[in-house]
């Protein structure tokens, strides 16, 4: 089983439309997919309408009890090959009862060891925060994907989620977390700031930076209140074809498509990223 943490501590940046798009994106092309929420606004939860309030176990009882697996809080979803590990709002608890706790940062790879065997490939969608919630979800995962919202500011905080990876590669796993890449986000192709931070991303970051950009598409921003993936909600938008597209260019990057199972970036990927981030 692959582990995606979709990660960025800025909020607003469509971290939970990626993890919720490409997560059904890959279901529908046949893959076994577990989706976590690990947001306490639940908004990952809510977005396959679902009722956050409504679960007596959730992934907040995996990472404060850390004997209780996974298993035990999976969920179905309305996509078939699709299931959930959902949150509540007693999640946001997690950040306060833990920071003593011996291991903390492990609880959640223990419990997904629980399921590996399960799934296919397992999508966590992370809060807007570097705190210990997303720590877990990093010392867990095989690769991360980092959404970055086509303006100026977010830009910014690229060094900082870059140099937490580093570390976390170095004090828990060794050339095991990788960064597969970075995904631009709210693009609009007709302004001019939009095409500067696109330009100065790939400068920055080459290859790094998907080929595949998510614009700005109303049918993606209605399709959580519908309690769909924007593939269901309207699988003819430019949004549903964008993220058809990027699950391409993950199986691409992974290599899939030639049968190799080795995303391939890797430590080199991880020295491009500390150069650009020095640079930037």
């Amino acid at each position: 089983m692959r582990t995606v943490s979709i990660v960025n501590q800025k909020g607003g940046c469509g971290k939970t439309t990626t993890a919720i798009n490409i997560s059904a994106a890959f279901a529908s092309l046949g893959y076994r997919v577990l989706l976590i929420d690990l947001d306490p606004q639940s908004h990952a939860t809510m977005g396959l309408g679902l009722d956050a309030d409504a679960f007596s176990r959730t992934i907040y009882d995996v990472i404060a009890e850390p004997w209780i697996p996974v298993s035990r809080v999976i969920t179905k979803t309305g996509i078939e090959g699709l299931e959930l590990a959902p949150s509540n709002v007693f999640l946001g608890t997690a950040e306060l009862e833990l920071p003593g706790t011996l291991g903390n940062e492990l609880h959640l790879a223990g419990g997904l060891a629980d399921v590996s065997d399960e799934y296919d490939l397992c999508i966590i969608d992370c809060p807007p925060a570097l705190g210990l919630l997303t720590i877990n979800a990093l010392v867990a995962s095989t690769d991360v994907i980092a959404p970055v919202q086509a303006h100026y500011y977010p830009l910014e905080g690229l060094k900082r989620l870059l140099e937490s990876v580093r570390i976390l590669r170095e004090r828990f796993h060794p050339c095991s977390v990788e960064i597969l890449g970075l995904l631009l986000t709210f693009v609009e192709d007709r302004t001019v700031l939009s095409r500067q931070v696109q330009g100065r991303m790939r400068r920055l970051f080459g290859n790094l930076v998907f080929d595949t950009v998510i614009h700005t598409n109303l049918r993606v921003a209605e399709a959580p209140s519908a309690g769909e993936s924007v593939l269901s909600y309207a699988p003819q938008s430019r949004g549903a074809g964008d993220y058809r597209s990027l699950t391409a260019e993950i199986l691409g990057r992974w290599g899939i498509a030639e049968g190799v199972r080795d995303a391939g970036l890797g430590q080199e990927g991880l020295s491009i990223l500390d150069a650009a981030a020095m640079a930037g």
